[in-house]
């Protein structure tokens, strides 16, 4: 049995050539070896990227589609010879039509047979298929996505890691203005929530016919996934500027953080500070705040908010790579101590506390005099003393 390719893209043999795309678009993301960081992992990445690849430059051409849905996996590889001379055009199914790569069947196989159909490369499948979306790939770590692969995985114009290349070519990442960075500020609602920004730049090329150069504008589209961090990199080979050596720039966009007012955050979490008066943190309390996604979230509390509290909502943090999965909401509750106390009031705490104190004694000689005799009396009451204790000495002359 030769490999079942519908099966590989996990798709039904009636496809059209929309499903395929979508399919293979999904999967080759999915097992991209550079999304994979262990060498365990990007070892079965790598074999199913390839898999991937061989599976759709197959199906998306309806040469080699139709000889494999007659004969299978065997007719494409020395079985079957071609219809007429020549051979079939590679990735006829790429939006745009054919490429450079050709399917050809060769007679030197031995017995007088077809050698027939060899995979092309899967970085130049995966390139090609990628400038229909401009080039651009997200990553969420500092490492470029587009290098990774190990020398040889899988043969000619296999990358090195630490290196990019265009679809068609390779070349190594310190060469001299190989790239231009730019960065692109996103407001925390934006990654909060995804969004689609397109970017007109300005490139220099150079006239075929006169040698001179010449401008053009291009327009870049960045899908950016919910939940994506600040220094998460896209980059669109070749869409910068041409140079002398006939090759083009790079051009990689960086995620920035916009500041919030509200939020700030930290990985998978967000973090707010809530002001509390000293009544609600004694009494308790009923709030309603905002989420990014413009939901109404109640924060209520009917225990005593010890001074820099945190409480912890899961659940309601950024999104993760698991769509199944958010990070969390922390809220580090911040107390508001009254200004000033009049001496009607300080002596209402010094009734509350239940305590013997000569009214000639301060607001600070309280705290301190008292403060080991209430914490015997019961929890609510020591706090209640923490917090004397604290305003006096914020207070005391």
């Amino acid at each position: 049995m030769g490999k079942d390719y519908y099966k590989i893209l996990e798709v039904d043999k009636n496809a059209d050539d929309e499903t395929l795309k979508k399919a293979y678009k999904k999967l080759a993301l999915k097992w991209h070896p550079d999304r994979h960081k262990n060498d365990s992992d990007k070892e079965i990445a790598e074999k199913k990227f390839k898999e991937i690849s061989e599976a759709f430059e197959v199906l998306s051409d309806k040469d080699k589609r139709q000889i494999y849905d007659v004969y299978g996996e065997e007719g494409l590889t020395g079985g079957v010879p071609p219809q007429g001379d020549g051979g079939f055009p590679g990735f006829g199914g790429f939006p745009g039509g054919g490429s450079n790569v050709k399917f050809t069947f060769t007679s030197n196989a031995p017995g007088g047979g077809f050698r027939g159909f060899t995979p092309s490369n899967p970085n130049d499948i995966f390139g090609e298929f990628m400038k229909q979306f401009g080039g651009g790939i997200p990553t969420d770590d500092d490492d470029l996505f587009g290098g990774g692969f190990r020398q040889g995985s899988f043969g000619k114009g296999a990358r090195r890691p630490g290196m990019f290349q265009d679809p068609f070519g390779t070349r190594t990442s310190n060469e001299a203005n190989a790239e231009v960075v730019r960065t692109i500020a996103l407001s925390l609602e934006d990654l909060y929530k995804g969004v689609t920004k397109k970017m007109k730049i300005t490139r220099k090329l150079y006239d075929g016919a006169t040698s001179k150069q010449v401008t053009a504008d291009k327009v870049i589209e960045l899908q950016v996934r919910p939940g994506m961090k600040a220094g998460s990199k896209f980059r669109f080979g070749n869409a910068g500027d041409e140079l002398p050596n006939g090759q083009s720039q790079d051009v990689v966009f960086v995620l920035e953080e916009k500041p919030h007012s509200v939020y700030t955050r930290d990985g998978d979490n967000l973090i707010m500070t809530l002001n509390i008066t000293l009544a609600e943190a004694l009494t308790g309390f009923r709030k309603t705040i905002q989420t990014l996604d413009g939901r109404n979230l109640a924060i209520s509390s009917k225990n005593i908010i010890q001074p820099d509290q945190e409480q912890r909502f899961s659940g309601e943090g950024m999104p993760t790579k698991d769509p199944n999965r958010k990070g969390d909401l922390i809220i580090k509750y911040k107390i508001q101590f009254p200004t000033r106390l009049s001496e009607k009031q300080k002596e209402e705490i010094r009734k509350l506390l239940d305590t013997e104190i000569e009214s000639t004694q301060t607001a600070t000689q309280v705290g301190i005099i008292h403060k080991n005799s209430l914490l015997a009396k019961s929890p609510d009451r020591s706090l209640l003393v923490s917090l004397l204790d604290y305003y006096c000495l914020q207070t005391a002359p």
